[in-house]
């Protein structure tokens, strides 16, 4: 292959390709969702502080790793279409590396959430059953525009922030926090449709009834606005509920921003998906630590 010519050991992945392939930058939302949780406990302190690490570690660079390692091995035909220049199409991770390395996270996970108790130990065996489930043969839930996008925000939103409850404080979480966990698990299954976008044609070529393709770009772009603010909603109306005005209203502001970001979206969402990313998902997950915020000290 062409993009190996000058690669010296053609059969071994280097270090740098390996990061790649476990993508860093797909790290911080379990991780930002497990502080989240962490936060609504109200019970961070220096005794703590090890769980905390060992959560953080664990719920991104160990199992959110671990998913991409797994999802692009078995997305190797699509990706040679979408982004052929990705470590596994392209070469730089050869043969089967991309899936043992999968395995090896995954049995690196289960060992280290043994030192979590038994909700990180749960919650880290569900959080692995998910990312196989979703990506490999012969379940591959992600074939599904509505299973497959429910399955990633679940495992990126709620149930990190479940964890990260649990672990803190080793007790089951409140309804109030769950129903708030929930809603934001909710609404990120709208950011996950949004992040189908930038595999239309490859999903379109093999088969993968993503709800971009299913629905076109409009029609999609704007159910995952429509389903972001329910989500949000559901939450503002949970603050009002215990009367947290200050909370409620952080996260309506935030929610209102979020709304003039998804007209501008609208207009052309294949192409201005990534601005909206960049921009209307950050409000969203500014507006998840306000509401641990909430749930923990007010």
């Amino acid at each position: 292959m062409k993009s190996l010519e000058n690669y010296p050991y053609k059969n071994i992945p280097s270090i740098s390709s390996i990061i790649t392939l476990i993508k860093p930058i797909t790290w911080f939302p379990p991780m930002w969702a497990f502080l989240c949780g962490a936060v609504s406990s109200s019970n961070i302190s220096f005794d703590k502080s090890m769980l905390l690490l060992i959560g953080l570690i664990l719920s991104g660079p160990i199992v959110c790793g671990m998913s991409q390692a797994i999802n692009d091995w078995c997305d190797k035909e699509v990706d040679a279409i979408n982004e052929p220049s990705r470590p596994i199409p392209s070469g730089k991770v050869p043969g089967s590396w991309g899936f043992w390395i999968a395995v090896i996270m995954s049995m690196t996970g289960i060992i280290v959430s043994w030192f979590l108790g038994f909700w990180g130990f749960f919650a880290t065996l569900l959080a692995i059953a998910c990312a196989w489930a979703y990506s490999a043969e012969p379940i591959r839930l992600k074939r599904s525009g509505i299973i497959g996008p429910s399955i990633v925000a679940l495992c990126y939103e709620g149930l990190p922030w479940f964890t990260g409850v649990a672990i803190l404080t080793s007790q089951f979480p409140s309804i109030t926090t769950i129903l708030v966990a929930g809603f934001y698990a909710f609404g990120a299954f709208g950011i996950m449709v949004l992040n189908d976008f930038k595999a239309i044609e490859g999903d379109q070529k093999l088969g993968i009834n993503s709800l971009p393709v299913t629905l076109g770009p409009r029609k999609a772009g704007l159910l995952s606005c429509l389903i972001m603010s329910l989500g949000q909603i559901a939450v503002i109306s949970i603050f009002f509920h215990l009367k947290i005005y200050f909370i409620a209203f952080a996260i309506l502001i935030l929610l209102c921003i979020q709304l003039v970001a998804m007209s501008k979206m609208l207009r052309d969402p294949k192409k201005l998906v990534p601005w909206y990313n960049g921009t209307g998902v950050l409000l969203y997950v500014i507006g998840m630590m306000v509401s641990a915020t909430g749930l923990g000290y007010f």
